[in-house]
């Protein structure tokens, strides 16, 4: 098997991982957003832990030595954590199509924030994407009567997320294993205490507040065991392929988990899908067809 072929399978694998997911939590929708969120850190970080001391790998933990670096650790930790249980909650709470719509703006998005912080030049196709994602992002705000914020808040987080991941001098399991413990505690955190919000916002300590998960059955349990290795498993899919893909292959499998994640949506969902909707999808698919011609562009160069 070639490098290509290699990068193929790993980044594809990743994806389509990534655009099963919404099924996954769907799976789990008895146990509350806060504590998958805390479950999904946990085991990812007691997973990626155990792989990297198999390998006598412990260098990534010298990262916490440097503050600017460990800065940059939690910074990212903490914008995963927000991704990740915003995500958790949209899905469960019949969003679907708001977070297929958020990754389809994403690698646009991060187009512009590669032109911010790392100086890089946009070409005409990629203006006219964005301009596009914006006006597809124009009519689903005027015409439903709200912001997409779900949609925006997982592109903006993810597109940060990426940029960080430049800055952070580390393997992609390594990062990810020192990640998932920057936010160890947080996790630890959401399983001990519980949110009163009968008088304004309150954390209690409440060591019994996950009680009722013991009760939920195997149905639950079991796939809650995975939630660990089906967090890691994508990210290491797309981080291994993509060291093997030009970025024109990459950037055109991207856009496979939101399409997944917009026919799990539609068809299996049955999320509404009205005419302003498509419309405003029109103009984003739009968008990702001109970014993958301009990525393609620019590699023949």
């Amino acid at each position: 098997m070639t490098s290509y072929s290699k990068g193929v399978f790993f980044a594809v694998s990743g994806f389509l991982v990534w655009g099963v997911l919404p099924l996954y939590w769907r799976l789990l929708e008895a146990v509350a957003p806060m504590h998958l969120l805390a479950f999904r850190i946990l085991l990812s970080v007691i997973l990626l832990g155990a792989i990297l001391s198999l390998q006598k790998n412990f260098t990534w933990l010298t990262i916490f030595k440097d503050a600017k670096s460990a800065g940059l650790i939690i910074l990212a930790s903490i914008i995963l954590c927000i991704n990740w249980g915003l995500f958790i909650w949209a899905v469960n709470d019949g969003r679907v199509l708001e977070t297929s719509l958020g990754y389809y703006i994403n690698p646009l998005l991060s187009v512009v924030l590669g032109l911010v912080f790392f100086k890089e030049r946009l070409t005409i196709l990629q203006w006219t994407a964005f301009g596009l994602a914006c006006l597809g992002v124009l009519i689903l705000t005027i015409l439903s009567g709200s912001l997409p914020w779900v949609s925006l808040v997982l592109a903006v987080c993810f597109a940060f997320y990426g940029a960080l991941k430049k800055k952070i001098k580390l393997p992609s399991m390594e990062s990810l294993a020192a990640e998932t413990l920057a936010a160890a505690p947080l996790g630890i955190l959401l399983l001990l205490v519980r949110i009163d919000t009968s008088s304004g916002l309150r954390l209690i300590p409440d060591p019994q507040n996950i009680a009722y998960i013991a009760a939920l059955g195997l149905a639950v349990l079991i796939p809650l065991a995975f939630s660990g290795f089906l967090t890691s498993l994508p990210l290491y899919c797309f981080g291994h392929g993509a060291k093997l893909l030009p970025l024109s292959s990459l950037g055109f499998f991207q856009f496979i988990a939101p399409t997944m994640s917009f026919l799990l949506a539609v068809f299996v969902f049955g999320e509404s899908f009205p005419l302003y909707r498509f419309a405003a999808f029109a103009c984003i698919w739009l968008a990702a067809i001109l970014h993958i011609i301009s990525l393609k562009s620019r590699t023949q160069k």
